[in-house]
């Protein structure tokens, strides 16, 4: 087992390594930049990582394993309706982006896969069952609310999942661009449209292509 020193030593490195990574990219972040951002000495780097491709599927799994786990959890309170759980959700999500004085958002996984999806396949991979992840614990929590004629009785929920997690990053991607919460506001508002039993998830598409 790792000891708590060694445990500790390592978390420290993934988080502030991961930051700095998020915020220069991985080509403009060297072994050198993940070790001053987490004070220590470089040597220790490799006591934990054999590479900085090993360091970032590492940080893949330290920042997101339990997010997913987090993501999971709130979609499965059963003291809530499945609609309610989407949607109070992303509205706690918002107010957290809503209560900085300049919003905010570095995404490491979101870093990794414009840069290294194509140019390493462990990460890419990583990054892809990651992402499949979020989609699949969204599905459930959508075929949860079909069951309960929350939404439509043919809705394909897979497909809903992954058009929301797209419209949700992009939406963080716009936020990041202006410095405001606006679009993250205006997806939803448009989330709870599109989570109504009347709504057509295929017009619903191509009315907001």
């Amino acid at each position: 087992m790792n000891s708590p020193t060694r445990t500790d030593k390592r978390d420290l490195i993934l988080a502030r390594g991961a930051q700095a990574m998020a915020r220069r990219g991985y080509h403009g972040t060297g072994v050198q930049e993940i070790v001053q951002a987490a004070g220590i000495p470089k040597g220790s780097f490799y006591h934990y990582f054999a590479s900085k491709e090993d360091f970032a599927l590492q940080a893949l799994d330290y920042l997101y394993a339990p997010r997913l786990a987090r993501y999971q959890a709130a979609l499965s309170n059963a003291r809530l309706q499945p609609r309610q759980r989407i949607l109070d959700y992303y509205a706690e999500l918002i107010a957290h982006f809503a209560r900085q004085e300049r919003p905010e958002y570095h995404c490491f996984i979101g870093s990794l896969s414009f840069e290294m999806s194509e140019l390493c396949r462990p990460i890419g991979q990583q990054v892809e069952a990651i992402l499949l992840r979020s989609v699949e614990v969204l599905a459930v929590c959508l075929e949860q609310a079909r069951e309960q004629g929350e939404i439509r009785a043919e809705t394909d929920c897979l497909a809903l999942a992954e058009f929301i997690g797209n419209a949700w990053e992009g939406a963080l991607l716009r936020m990041k661009v202006g410095s405001s919460v606006a679009p993250l506001k205006i997806f939803l508002t448009q989330l709870e449209h599109l989570l109504v039993p009347g709504c057509n998830f295929s017009e619903f598409k191509e009315n907001n292509a």
